[in-house]
């Protein structure tokens, strides 16, 4: 499977106070932000240290997409897919570095400085003077406004996400104010500012026929912007090729030293990922993450690993990012909504059969919505998470106070026998009946419903799990349809059951409410795929998002994972922790690299020794 991308990283706590302190009560101007305790970069630091500053400048990088294809350069919109990379050519008011994800810190990227009231109620940034659109023409404070409008306008999900800002407005020649609808919600200053700042401007212009242009549309016209990268060139569907603009206005800023080095990057793409494997062996593009546990055993020996013209590396990453993935039930369908059918769902899921068979062994069983970072639920309840947990006793499962979270183990004829027993006891706990080889509900229909999978890729995954279900007299068909059709139907909640996931950092917020709220069920396109409605979720998530310090934050997402774990919200799979990756070898990184992230190619530079010694394109 492709890897399922990532959540937007919530932030707290401001810090480094800048020299001009603002009145009592309004806050001081600041020049980073943290979650739990002061950056770890100071106002005036040269570098990240994660890059080598004195990376050189040149060559090109080649990508395949993460999507079999493409069909929108607008990056604000809920519908259509969108080209990668488009957040080359863009930037934000800050930006997170990427060796603190524990904390969360910020620096300024297009702002210059922030400043925050000591209630929380809003927050004002203060633009870089020389903060410049790829035109010349000066990044405004019309411009942010504009686009913050724009995006809560257009996108319903992330005007969900932004829904306690209640507006965005000119407060001084360089500086917008964004106002809150509630006080002491700590991550909003910070998710604000990683909103992509868009020209007014160009959008409001006309193009070059004089057609007058529509930030509402689509279209795959290249788009001004103002970061490091421009669109070179468009093959709709096909390929995307971006150039690194010459004179940048933000290259001399700390936040940008030693990275953005490749004079062109590209992105090709594929509808068949093993049509895509053999082009990247073949030196089509550069770069390969690996998602199959058969391929990654089997299916590099080949001379260009033998001979080290490709390097393949397991990185072991520290645990910056968590993850849950698994075949999601749409609760808003009759036959989901008991949490007894659900865990009866699991019990026909042979994680260690496919372990064994299919994966060489490489995989995980995820048993937590946080899998991979420390901030997951742990033995049982107590202390300050118990104390949150009694707040909802009375509205969660009794096993969330008395028994750790495991998944049914099967790997063998006898453990799978018993497994599927077990499924239809719950079955009949919840009112259907086995007759003969069909599963009937309390109606006496048969059980039914369709997995949907973006892509052939996991049948594989799918067909066993369909087998057992017809063990115990249930009909579930299987149908793989192409990513445009798969993003439909999730965002109209055209579905049964899909297979598909969430990231998680370390610093859980108000995504969080996208992902599990009451509030988010009825929404098309959030995240909330399995419409979950329950009260104790939505008092949990709160408890999250106010939580005065790390210890609270971390005791309320403990309890909140418990208690989604037990719901049985999804029939969890698997996962592998390190990253399994594979490059031509033409190019420099970092000898941190692998610590927090891979950072290809943000942080990597072309290394025209090894590309000679390589051979091949140049």
């Amino acid at each position: 499977m492709r890897r399922i991308l990532t959540s937007i990283v919530a932030l707290a706590a401001l810090a480094v106070p800048a020299t001009v302190a603002a009145a009592d009560g309004e806050g001081e101007w600041v020049k980073a932000t943290s979650l739990i305790e002061e950056p770890r970069y100071p106002p005036d630091f040269p570098h990240f240290n994660y890059v080598n500053p004195d990376a050189p400048k040149g060559g090109t990088a080649r990508l395949s997409g993460a999507s079999p294809t493409f069909d929108s350069l607008n990056p604000i919109l809920s519908r259509g897919i969108p080209a990668d990379g488009l957040g080359l050519i863009y930037e934000s008011l800050m930006i997170r570095a990427l060796d603190e994800l524990d904390i969360s810190g910020q620096y300024p990227q297009i702002a210059e400085a922030m400043r925050v009231p000591d209630d929380i109620s809003s927050v004002t940034y203060r633009l870089h003077p020389d903060a410049k659109w790829h035109d010349g023409e000066p990044i405004t404070p019309e411009d942010v406004v504009w686009s913050f409008e724009k995006l809560i306008e257009l996108n319903p999900s992330q005007g969900f996400y932004y829904q306690h800002v209640t507006g965005a407005e000119i407060t001084g020649e360089r500086e917008v104010t964004f106002t809150f609808d509630e006080t002491g919600n700590r991550e909003l200053p910070q998710i604000v500012g990683e909103i992509l700042i868009l020209p007014m401007h160009w959008w409001e212009g006309t193009d070059a026929n004089g057609k007058q242009r529509d930030i509402a549309s689509g279209g795959l016209e290249p788009p001004l912007g103002s970061g490091p990268y421009k669109v070179a060139a468009v093959s709709p569907g096909r390929s995307i090729t971006y150039e690194r603009v010459p004179d940048f206005w933000g290259a001399d800023l700390n936040i940008n030293i030693g990275q953005n080095n490749f004079d062109t990057i590209q992105y090709e793409y594929y509808r068949d990922l093993n049509v895509e494997f053999e082009a990247f062996k073949a030196d089509a593009f550069d770069f390969w993450q690996e998602n199959e546990a058969k391929r990654w055993a089997t299916g590099y020996d080949i001379p260009a690993v033998r001979e080290g013209r490709i390097k393949k590396e397991l990185v072991e990453l520290e645990q910056v990012s968590g993850v849950m993935v698994g075949f999601v039930p749409n609760l808003r369908r009759p036959v989901f909504q008991d949490p007894k059918v659900r865990q009866a769902l699991n019990y026909a899921f042979d994680f260690e059969e496919l372990n064994r068979t299919l994966f060489f062994g490489q995989y995980e069983r995820i048993n937590s919505f946080f899998f991979g970072i420390p901030i997951g639920w742990q033995g049982l309840p107590e202390g300050k998470e118990l104390e949150i947990l009694e707040t909802v006793r009375d509205q969660v499962p009794p096993e969330v106070f008395t028994t750790e979270y495991t998944n049914p183990v099967g790997g063998d004829r006898t453990k799978s026998r018993e497994n599927l027993r077990k499924a239809v006891e719950l079955f009949q706990e919840a009112g259907y009946t086995l007759e003969g080889n069909r599963m009937l509900d309390p109606s006496g229909n048969p059980v039914s419903f369709e997995i949907l999978l973006n892509g052939a890729t996991l049948e594989k995954v799918a067909l066993p799990f369909q087998q057992a279900l017809k063990r115990i007299g249930i009909d579930a068909s299987i149908r793989s349809v192409d990513s445009t059709q798969f993003v439909t139907r999730v965002r109209s909640r055209d579905f049964d059951m899909i297979y598909t996931g969430w990231g998680q950092s370390n610093s859980p917020g108000n995504e969080q409410l996208d992902f599990w709220s009451s509030d988010a069920a009825d929404r098309d396109s959030s995240r909330n795929y399995a419409g979950i409605k329950d009260p104790a979720v939505d008092a949990l998530i709160k408890r999250i998002i106010f939580a005065k310090d790390r210890e609270e934050q971390i005791a309320a997402i403990r309890a909140l994972d418990r208690v989604l774990m037990w719901n049985h919200f999804i029939i969890p799979s698997y996962t592998i922790l390190p990253e399994r990756i594979a490059y031509w070898n033409r190019f420099g990184h970092p000898e941190d690299y692998g610590r927090f992230v891979i950072g290809f190619p943000t942080i990597w530079w072309w290394d025209a020794e090894k590309a000679a010694e390589v051979g091949g394109r140049q």
